[in-house]
């Protein structure tokens, strides 16, 4: 039975740190985007998308919990950008009070496998079994919840969908159980330590997922030039960088209209979390080897 709100007034606060995490493409994004109540970390059918920390804050009546989405766990190509990703990873779980460990309903891998086998034995961990509004007939998931049951020693383990909105009460209740007793973490209207200059630059990077689809080579990040405010105004210009210059062509596209396709669209996005218009400047640059350059990865925001 859900708290009332004045028996979760009169028990002591709760805050702490989350990490989202699993294998690519599970929908951690989506998840994190539902809990905290708006759009903060870009979203595609593409591997990881999820680039850097993504910090989101939820609050309530009693609790505050502070989520990290963490990139998709890569396995398979692991050049200096993804290498860079996977400590991303494991830096996060030894930071955090709780995690959440993201499968996909019925599917369950060695990837999935490879993730798990970095989770802290000493830290809770909740299992969420996503995209489950995708399984017909539902009964089909109690095989897979006992299967995944014997897997770890799971705190919890909360069947979703993040993409619908499902059991998304559910799932924070059973997580606040898990925070430590400490006073909020961050103010009561926050939703992220993310700067707005930075959330610019990842929804360029998400309408270059979702616009340009498979043309859309991996090796291609954005980087913020220029974000000035004028009031209600922002003017912001930025670069699309990619590693060779065929590359280049393709984003821009016949006179231009991919491009103003990309940055028409995350202009849109953009006004709409900012609350007030953009000015929006981008163009596309070409700077070979950046994905397997730890220096050049540096330079453009990657730690």
């Amino acid at each position: 039975m859900k708290p009332s709100p004045a028996a979760a007034d009169a028990a002591p606060p709760r805050a702490g740190y989350v990490a989202i995490v699993g294998r690519p493409n599970v929908g951690k994004s989506t998840l994190l985007n539902r809990l905290v109540g708006q759009k903060l970390s870009i979203t595609s059918s593409r591997p990881q998308t999820t680039r850097h920390h993504i910090t989101g804050i939820r609050t309530e009546p009693g609790a505050q919990f502070v989520f990290v989405d963490t990139p998709g766990f890569q396995t398979r190509h692991l050049n200096a950008l993804n290498r860079l990703l996977n400590r991303a990873v494991t830096q996060s779980l030894k930071e955090v009070d709780a995690v959440l460990f993201v499968v996909e309903a019925l599917r369950y891998g060695e990837d999935d496998r490879k993730v798990l086998d970095l989770l802290p034995r000493e830290t809770p961990v909740l299992l969420v079994i996503n995209k489950v509004d995708a399984v017909r007939p539902r009964d089909r998931l109690l095989p897979f919840i006992e299967a995944m049951s014997r897997e770890f020693s799971f705190a919890e383990i909360l069947p979703v969908s993040a993409e619908k909105g499902t059991q998304m009460g559910a799932l924070a209740r059973a997580l606040r159980k898990h925070l430590p007793e400490a006073p909020p973490l961050f103010g009561p209207d926050e939703i992220t330590d993310r700067s707005e200059r930075f959330l610019a630059g990842e929804l360029i990077r998400e309408k270059l997922f979702r616009l340009l689809g498979e043309e859309l080579p991996y090796a291609a990040s954005v980087t913020v030039d220029s974000f000035v405010e004028e009031g209600a105004l922002r003017r912001i210009g930025a670069s699309i960088i990619v590693d060779k210059p065929g590359q280049k062509a393709i984003i821009i596209g016949r006179g231009g209209e991919k491009l103003k396709a990309v940055a028409s669209a995350a202009r849109r996005d953009m006004e709409k979390l900012f609350g007030g218009k953009v000015f929006l400047e981008v163009w596309v640059r070409v700077k070979r080897g950046w994905a397997d350059d730890e220096r050049s990865l540096k330079t453009l925001g990657y730690e």
